[in-house]
This record gives structure tokens, C-alpha cells and sequence, in this order.
């Protein structure tokens, strides 16, 4: 009986354990001679066999077909370790039985069954325990639940090793090393040498990002695959700046590796073999530790990253190239220059027009539209017009070259083009932006300039964060437009003073060109007094436009865009009390005046920017750098993926300075630029009609298709419905940056620290690790606040005054 005992322990059927079998003819039935206490003390070690047998039989299945290396291990450790001391346990009580020792063996050979339970009582809370852990990775067949993941599995074993039992305790750490250990396997594939796992790939934290749109699929065909994070595959051991680090090295490695498979240049002197760096990779991860510290963990990708930064990261992506694509968004996507933007809005705005005369001849106004091969034609015209305005002293322009190379006009299909991508880093930062859209104010079909974004500058630049930009072009390039297009009404002659000019001497002697002199005079004074709330409408509104055009493009956007080069280039924040900015000229926004030659405002802007110190000098490594910055460079370099989250937090209080995040005042400020648009076809519709009324009443050239009578009368109507309509859109936008102003006076602005908003997909308290470990941490610059530019725009309350008195005498 003591054998079958121990067989049974050991997983075998037995009658003892299992009645069942008594009925079926394996055995002759449950034994009749066992004492009620005897079957009490065989019940303890039937459940202990049942447990062994379920765990050597579901570890077999997880083993065999979880799709987790990291759950695999845990349960081929659980197998070969847990349950195979278990098994050693038996031979030793079987061991001794047989050697008459007198722990187990009694008087006259006997064994009492008390002892053999005594001695696999404490199996019984660890077999329990390790079904628990089996049944967490992978619950039975017949039983509701998903498979875990490793992750999942890492933390709940480094929960239960928290335990008031010694011996579950070290069960639960031999577990965690196995599972650590498997973690660590797919890291150091990924560490090492920049590619994903090949067995569980599915189940790492870090994961291949599918192309969605024409940026990836041209990164696709070029070899080159995009990655970011899944947060819910990630141990929480691992702290957000360090799973950011790790993604960085990967991809960095990943780029490298896919530079030399298509250049075979690099067997030069100056590229880096990557045999000594995975040595010293390999050094810093086999120094970790089961259970693997955090800070731990943190130290050794910081010196792997480190190691990486200052060698091959050094030659693919240097700091003159970053700074490089920056100025280029600057220049021309966040409306830095303003050629750009005075040559865009005039080639768009005819090729409009054009579109809308062809079409008004055959089919009506309704259902005009813009077609791709329209708008890349745009912006063609657009770079041969910045191409002519070269300085005959500088006549390589290669930001221009640059911006032509990389940025491109498209229509937007689906809002494919500012919809942000399924990067994790931006998703949740791009989810706080307003949804309200201006892409369609440039063209009737929504369009978009975006930038293509080619590695290595991927590295620090995503796609998700190009969209984030795209869609800052639109918002800005709206607020632009409406200016300039509202300066240009002052441009219709003829409805600020008679023209051409009346009759003189001695025509306008004679009784008819008296009459007609009359008639004519009478006619521009009611209608001056009819424009006159026009006037003062659109000279508020244009008021209006270029105080918050200009607090966006020279407080946050000029502002911003110095302090950050600043931190680029000197590798440390400007000091207190002094500024970032070159002794230049103001604000961007006076570079594009109407009334001013374009031509000397490019060469002007350019005369400016070559002078030594400012940021032309250094803007393209093609020409080697200059001196001062090489010292500079020399001071403080800063590591690759330090640029990377500096820029993040850059463009994040970007967009909440520009009042991107509050949808209350874009939705407002889209409707007044909606209201602008209307105002001005309707004065540029009345001028053709008067004008046409002119030609009948001084001419006779009769148009007997149109009444050009009634439909002035008309337009009149509408014109007072839309001048009302951009008043309340003024009143609204002011009460809207007063809201503005409130709430974020209370809330004590967190336009500075970014707080509020996930970097990486992380919390704001998790991302907030990222920089802290850096001296030099880059903290965006706090533009001046809401106050100032509603002090500015309080005086467009004597416009409206002067609006209504005019509004008053008109009805008089």
C-alpha cells in the first residue's frame, strides 16, 4: 500500500484515489479495511495527485501552444523545476522508507500514514498556488477567459512573490527570473541589433506599425518599417522614459541597418562596425538582475543609448540636420516667411477664380471643385515665383531647395492627411487638438501641405506629428488669408471715389454734363454712405485678424521657434532676463504688408539672415559649420532622443499657444473667417454690378438678361446680414479669449510644462521622468498671455461705435 501511495503521488491512477476505476475492472473495488481517519488522511493526498497530474498536463498544453515565449517559460519552470522538486521529494521519502530510517519507519517495519502525509503537507499550498499561476497564464479548455499576456504574467508573479509564506516566496522569484530572463531574450534582439523577435513577436511591447498612408507605404517600399508602443504588453517595470528609450534604440538601429543594406559605402573608416557596440550592449543588459530593478533597467538602456548617441546616431542623424528640417517647418509650414504665403493665397485665389468663370459658363457656381494635378500646379507656380525673388548676392537658396524636395500639396481624401496615425507616442496628444477643420479655406476642396518625412529623420519626427503640423499650416495660413484678401478690397477703386474721373471743361459746361456731373455726384454719395458700415465692418474685422495673426505668428510662433533653436544650438535655456531672439527685425508678420514689393521684402529677409550670429549661417550642413558653432557644439551635444522629446513638448505648447486645444474659439474663429469669405465675394459682386449699373445709365449698354437693379437691392440685403454676422463673430471671439484668459489664469497655464497632455502614451506624471533626468531639459517658453492681446483689441470697441453711428445715419 505505501508503493501505490507514492505512485500515486507521482500522478499514476490508482483506486486509492480514484474509486472510479474500482468499477470498471481495473481493480477489485475500493478497499473495505481503511479506517474512517485512515480515508481522511488518503483524501489530503488524492487532492495532491489530482494537482500534480492537472499541472504536468495543462503546463504541457501552455507549453506547446502559447503563443508567449515569456508564458512558456514560466511554465516549463513550472514543470521541470517546481514539479520536478516535487518528484525528487517523493524518491527521497521512498529512499528512506526503503533504508529503515528511523524518521518515516517504525517498530516492526511499520509506516505510519500520519508521517507520510506530514511530510507533503506544505506541497499541498504550493501545488495550489502553481495551478493558480498555471490557470492565470492560460485558463482550462472549459473555462471562460483569455489567454494572458507576458507582461501580465511578469507583474503577477512580481506581485505574488510579496508573500507571508517563505517557500512561495522563492517559487514566485525562481518564476520571475525564468520570465525576466525570456523578456530579456526578445530586448537584446531588439537592443542589439534594431529588429523585432522572431518567436513572440506579437506578445513584445514594441510592435511593427502596418502602412496607412503615402508616407509609410514610401517607407515601405523603401525598406523601412515604423515602430511604436504598446502600452498593455509593457511590464510595469519599466518606467515610460525607458520603454521611450528603448523604442529609440531599436528604430535607430533599425535605420542603420537598413542604411547599409542599401549603400555599400559603408566600409569606410568613419562608419561604425556595431561588433564593439553590441559587446558593450551586451555587457550593460547581462549585469541586470532577477528581479529586475527599474532604476536598474533605466541605467543600462541610458548607457546603451549614450553609447549609441555618441557613435553611429552622431554620423545618421547630427544636430545640423534636425536643425535643418525644423527651419524648414518653420519657413513654410508655420508661415516663417512671407513670400511664401503672399505667393500661395495669390496663385491659389486665381487658379479659384479661373475655375469658377469656366464653370459659371456652362454648369453654374454649385459643385465647383479642385483637382490634384490644379493644386500641385500651385504650388509649382508658388516655388518659380520664391526662385525669382533669389538675391543677386545669395542666389542659392537651399531651404527653398529643401522645401521643394520635401513638402507637397495634396488634396485631402477621407481627412486622410491630418488624421493622426496609430503611433502611441502622439495619438493621445494629437485626440486633445480641436476637430474643427481649415483646410478648405485655401481651396473649395480640402487640402493640405505636408511633409515627407524620410529617414533618418524619422527618428525624432513621426507621422502623426507631421499631420499635428499640417493642420497648424491650415489654421494659420486661414487667418493670413482672410487678411490679406480683406486688404485687398481697398483696392476696388471704384467704390471709394468716382471712376474713371467725371467730364471736365467744356463738356461739363453744357446743360447735360452738368446734369450728368449731378447725377453721378449724387450716386457715389449714397452709395459712400451705404459702404460706410462696410467699411468700418471690414476695418475691424482686418484689425482683429492682424492683432491675433500677429500675437500667433511673432509671440508663439516666433518666440517659441527662437527659444528652442536657442536650447538646440547652445545646449542650454537662454538665461533669465535675457532673450533668445536675434537683434533683428520684429515680427514676422511685417514681412508680408500688402502694399510692399515682395521682391525687397525676400531680399531684405534674406540680407538679414545671412548676418553673422543669426540662424541662416548654420541652417544646412552642406557647407560645414562655422566656428561659433562648432565651440557650441563642443559645450553640450545633446543626445539624439533628448531633441526628440524636447520637440515633442515644443509642439505641444505650440498648439495649446496657438489655442489649437480649445475648440470653443476655433469653431468661433472658423465661422468668422467663414463670414469674411462671404463679405468679400459680396463686395466684389456689387462692384461688377455697379459697374454695370454705371455703363446703363451713362452709356446705354443694356444687358436685357440681367437685372442688375434688383439684384444690387439684393446683394445690399446681404451684405447688411453679413456685416452683422462679422460684428457678432468679433464680439464672440473676444469672449472667447476672455474665457481663454480665465480659465487659464486659474488653472495657473500649463502652456510651460505641457502637463495635461501624454507624451508617449503615457501619463503626465510618467512622461515627466523623461526630462527630469536631464539637466538641461528643454521647457518651453511661455508666450506673453491672453491679457495683452485682448488690451490690444479692446479699441475695435470705438470701431463698433463708429460702425453704429453710421449704421444710424444711413437709416436717417
Amino acid at each position: 500500500m505505501l508503493h501505490e501511495i507514492l505512485l500515486v503521488l507521482s500522478g499514476q491512477p490508482s483506486p486509492l484515489v480514484d474509486p472510479e476505476l474500482g468499477k470498471t475492472g481495473a481493480a477489485p473495488g475500493p478497499i473495505p479495511l481503511l479506517s474512517p481517519p485512515e480515508k481522511a488522511l488518503l483524501a489530503s493526498l488524492a487532492h495532491l495527485s489530482r494537482l500534480h497530474a492537472r499541472l504536468r498536463a495543462h503546463t504541457a498544453r501552455i507549453s506547446s501552444t502559447h503563443p508567449s515565449p515569456i508564458c512558456r517559460a514560466v511554465s516549463s519552470a513550472i514543470a521541470t523545476v517546481q514539479l520536478g522538486k516535487f518528484q525528487k521529494k517523493i524518491l527521497e521519502v521512498e529512499k528512506a522508507v526503503l533504508a529503515k530510517d528511523s524518521s518515516y519507519v517504525g517498530g516492526y517495519g511499520i509506516v505510519p500514514l500520519s508521517i507520510i502525509v506530514s511530510e507533503f503537507a506544505p506541497w499541498t499550498r504550493r501545488l495550489e498556488w502553481l495551478w493558480q499561476v498555471a490557470h492565470f497564464i492560460q485558463p482550462e479548455e472549459n473555462a471562460d477567459g483569455s489567454p494572458s499576456t507576458g507582461a501580465k504574467v511578469i507583474d503577477y508573479l512580481r506581485g505574488e512573490s510579496h508573500t507571508g509564506y517563505g517557500d512561495l516566496e522563492e517559487i514566485a522569484l525562481q518564476l520571475v527570473r525564468a520570465a525576466e530572463t525570456a523578456w530579456l531574450r526578445q530586448l537584446s534582439v531588439w537592443l542589439l541589433y534594431g529588429d523585432l523577435p522572431t518567436f513572440g513577436k506579437d506578445d513584445f511591447f514594441i510592435q511593427a506599425r502596418a502602412p496607412e498612408d503615402a508616407g509609410d507605404e514610401l517607407e515601405s517600399s523603401r525598406g523601412v518599417s515604423d515602430f511604436s508602443i504598446r502600452s498593455d504588453l509593457l511590464p510595469t517595470f519599466v518606467s515610460s522614459a525607458t520603454a521611450a528609450s528603448i523604442l529609440f534604440i531599436g528604430k535607430s538601429l533599425n535605420r542603420i541597418r537598413g542604411r547599409r543594406n542599401r549603400s555599400t559605402l559603408d566600409t569606410s573608416s568613419g562608419s561604425v562596425t556595431g561588433v564593439s557596440l553590441d559587446n558593450e550592449h551586451i555587457q550593460h543588459l547581462s549585469s541586470l538582475k532577477s528581479p529586475i530593478s527599474s532604476t536598474a533597467l533605466t541605467k543600462a538602456v541610458t548607457e546603451i543609448r549614450q553609447s549609441l548617441s555618441q557613435t553611429s546616431l552622431s554620423k545618421l542623424l547630427p544636430l545640423p540636420r534636425i536643425v535643418e528640417v525644423l527651419s524648414l517647418i518653420h519657413d513654410f509650414l508655420l508661415l516663417g516667411r512671407g513670400e511664401f504665403v503672399m505667393a500661395l493665397v495669390a496663385h491659389a485665389d486665381a487658379r479659384v477664380q479661373a475655375r469658377h468663370q469656366n464653370t459659371g459658363t456652362r454648369r453654374g457656381l454649385d459643385g465647383v471643385g479642385i483637382k490634384e494635378g490644379e493644386v500641385a500646379a500651385v504650388l509649382a507656380q508658388t516655388w518659380s515665383e520664391l526662385s525669382s525673388l533669389k538675391n543677386e548676392d545669395d542666389p542659392v537658396d537651399e531651404g527653398l531647395d529643401l522645401a521643394r524636395n520635401l513638402l507637397q500639396l495634396t488634396v485631402n481624401k477621407s481627412n486622410r492627411a491630418v488624421t493622426p496615425s496609430r503611433d502611441s507616442r502622439s495619438s493621445s496628444f494629437a485626440a486633445e487638438i480641436s476637430r474643427i477643420s481649415f483646410d478648405d479655406l485655401l481651396f473649395p476642396t480640402p487640402t493640405s501641405l505636408t511633409l515627407r518625412v524620410q529617414p533618418p529623420v524619422d527618428l525624432f519626427l513621426s507621422q502623426s506629428e507631421t499631420a499635428v503640423y499640417s493642420k497648424i499650416h491650415s489654421y494659420l495660413l486661414g487667418i493670413r488669408r482672410a487678411q490679406i484678401r480683406l486688404s485687398n478690397l481697398w483696392k476696388h477703386t471704384a467704390m471709394r471715389r468716382i471712376h474713371p474721373s467725371p467730364w471736365g471743361p467744356p463738356r461739363s459746361n453744357t446743360r447735360g454734363g452738368e446734369f450728368r456731373l449731378r447725377a453721378q455726384r449724387e450716386r457715389h454719395n449714397a452709395r459712400n454712405v451705404q459702404m460706410r458700415a462696410i467699411w468700418a465692418t471690414a476695418t475691424a474685422a482686418l484689425f482683429v485678424l492682424s492683432e491675433i495673426g500677429g500675437y500667433f505668428q511673432g509671440e508663439v510662433v516666433q518666440g517659441g521657434w527662437e527659444h528652442f533653436r536657442y536650447w538646440l544650438e547652445n545646449g542650454a535655456l537662454p538665461r533669465p532676463g535675457t532673450s533668445s531672439r536675434p537683434p533683428t527685425s520684429s515680427r514676422p508678420g511685417t514681412a508680408t504688408r500688402p502694399g510692399t514689393s515682395s521682391r525687397l521684402q525676400a531680399s531684405s529677409r534674406r540680407g538679414t539672415e545671412s548676418r553673422p550670429g543669426t540662424a541662416r549661417a548654420i541652417e544646412s550642413p552642406r557647407f560645414g559649420l562655422f566656428p561659433p558653432y562648432q565651440q557650441q557644439q563642443q559645450q553640450q551635444q545633446h543626445d539624439p532622443e533628448t531633441v526628440t522629446i524636447a520637440h515633442r513638448r515644443y509642439l505641444i505648447s505650440l498648439t495649446q499657444s496657438l489655442f489649437l486645444t480649445e475648440t470653443s474659439f476655433t469653431s468661433s474663429l472658423r465661422s468668422f473667417l467663414t463670414g469674411i469669405d462671404h463679405l468679400i465675394a459680396l463686395v466684389t459682386r456689387i462692384a461688377t454690378v455697379q459697374r454695370n449699373l454705371d455703363l446703363e445709365a451713362d452709356d446705354g449698354v443694356v444687358d436685357a438678361l440681367v437685372d442688375y437693379a434688383q439684384e444690387e437691392r439684393s446683394l445690399w440685403d446681404e451684405l447688411r446680414s453679413s456685416r452683422s454676422a462679422i460684428e457678432r463673430g468679433i464680439k464672440d471671439l473676444i469672449v472667447k479669449l476672455r474665457d481663454i484668459d480665465d480659465r487659464r489664469a486659474g488653472e495657473g497655464s500649463k502652456l510651460s510644462s505641457s502637463e495635461g497632455v501624454a507624451i508617449g502614451g503615457f501619463s503626465p506624471a510618467q512622461q515627466q521622468n523623461i526630462m527630469n533626468n536631464n539637466n538641461n531639459a528643454y521647457i518651453p517658453r511661455k508666450p506673453a498671455g491672453v491679457d495683452r492681446l485682448l488690451m490690444k483689441l479692446d479699441s475695435v470697441n470705438a470701431v463698433q461705435t463708429l460702425t453704429e453711428g453710421s449704421e444710424v445715419e444711413e437709416d436717417e
